[in-house]
């Protein structure tokens, strides 16, 4: 009985550092360094309203349907960021040639004047998590017309605060010139008030 004793002593003795070490110490120290170095990252890049309101994160693209707002990417999850993935279908696959479809004829619904050739590629394709929330400058320019007929804000007013909400790539080279949707549509809310 004592020799049994003698062998789980150390085993316990480490498994318990271990939990104490790995499970409670690092966590806090990485949280604390997160939140003294990069608090807005650390707390989840939220995006508050003029109310000061938490409307959703940087990070996490939403649903725009309202045609008086700018949309984001197609999102086969309807960004719930506890989901993140796509279908992840290949070219040849029927139901992305189906769900690319049914995108393009929205898209004639609310853009009728827009070519459907003229669309950028990611207003009709997902990401790859499902949750960007991110668009081109392009996807953004090419929805003026829309946003401004359902607005009476002027297409050259709409222009100049897309060019306001152009994020330039990380490091000047890093990715591609890009517009958050919520930032902008936030914006867009100020203007029409």
């Amino acid at each position: 009985m004592e020799n049994k004793q003698s062998i789980f002593s150390p085993v316990l003795r480490l498994t318990a550092a271990t939990i104490v070490l790995c499970g409670l110490v690092y966590p806090a120290v990485v949280t604390g360094v997160a939140q003294a170095v990069m608090p807005d990252k650390a707390d989840g890049s939220l995006i508050y309203n003029s109310e000061n309101e938490v409307v959703g994160s940087k990070l996490i693209g939403q649903n725009f349907q309202d045609p008086s707002y700018f949309h984001g990417r197609v999102s086969s999850i309807e960004y719930k960021s506890e989901a993140s993935g796509s279908n992840n279908y290949a070219p040849s696959n029927p139901n992305l040639l189906e769900r690319t479809e049914e995108t393009i004829q929205k898209w004639k619904e609310q853009d009728p004047t827009v070519p459907v050739t003229e669309v950028p590629i990611d207003l009709v394709t997902n990401s790859g998590s499902g949750l960007d929330p991110h668009i081109s400058p392009e996807a953004a320019y090419v929805q003026i017309e829309r946003v401004a007929k359902y607005t009476n804000i002027s297409e050259e007013k709409l222009k100049d605060l897309i060019k306001s909400h152009i994020e330039e790539p990380e490091l000047g080279m890093f990715g591609q010139e890009k517009v958050n949707v919520l930032e902008l549509n936030l914006a867009l809310q100020k203007l029409k008030k």
